[in-house]
């Protein structure tokens, strides 16, 4: 297991306050419903804000959790260490989502979270949003149903890795990251991918000439356009019963 070097910082610390009731993500973040206090209670929680530079790491395995990260900007993977030397990407997270709920049981991060592109998190120390969420139900309610949607996730990709074929797996990752895009009010059908193809086929359990290949066969059918990682989905209709009627 890498042993984490406390020498180095792997981030840019700023004091800025984040103001969550200024924030265009707190429909994400934020339960429904808190009065005007209950909001300032948690901009007090939300004290730090963070800024992680692509490649660079906002917390690696085995190093003890202490808070939760909640993204304000930006693009994340988490991943772990296997055995035999290789990286398995475990996840891709964007803007109003979390990070580091995987040290919650453990008191250790079980994984590495690398920012994909310049980014900026909003740091949540756990001490401090369990005694909140015990003063403010809603929040409380609010972050199981963060957790909640984790272990769903989860078991969804353990599904797409177990049952689908290669161009099914694709299409349902294209589908998904389609899906969040248009919850942060970004186009459904044209983003940039700020992971690279072998990260893909690492989420997806397949090859980077798999990844490739299923790309160019969508291209090719009219669904969907590529240059580079710019994409733009043309035929969401077709990927969707890509899944319902696959290929013979």
């Amino acid at each position: 297991m890498h042993t984490p070097n406390k020498s180095i910082i792997p981030v840019t610390l700023t004091t800025l306050k984040a103001a969550c009731s200024q924030c265009n993500l707190r429909e994400l973040c934020l339960p429904y419903g808190l009065s005007a206090s209950e909001i300032e209670q948690i901009e007090s929680m939300v004290g730090v804000r963070r800024r992680v530079k692509r490649q660079q790491h906002l917390y690696r395995a085995g190093e003890t959790f202490e808070a939760i990260y909640a993204i304000r900007s930006g693009f994340f993977k988490t991943d772990v260490l296997l055995e035999d030397g290789r990286d398995q990407v475990t996840g891709f997270q964007m803007a109003g989502e979390i990070l580091g709920m995987d040290g919650i049981s453990g008191e250790a991060h079980t994984c590495n979270a690398v920012a994909l592109e310049d980014s900026e998190i909003c740091v949540i120390p756990f001490a401090h949003l369990e005694r909140l969420s015990r003063e403010i139900q809603a929040l409380q309610r609010h972050f199981h149903q963060v957790m909640s949607r984790e272990i769903v996730r989860d078991h969804g990709v353990m599904m797409l890795l177990g049952t689908m074929r290669a161009e099914e797996r694709l299409a349902t990752f294209l589908l998904n990251l389609s899906q969040r895009f248009t919850t942060r009010g970004y186009s459904p059908a044209e983003f940039h991918l700020r992971m690279t193809r072998d990260e893909i086929g690492s989420y997806l359990g397949l090859k980077l000439e798999t990844v490739s290949r299923a790309f160019s066969r969508f291209q090719d059918e009219g669904f969907i356009s590529v240059q580079q990682k710019h994409i733009r989905i043309l035929d969401i209709a077709g990927l969707k019963k890509l899944l319902n009627h696959p290929p013979s």
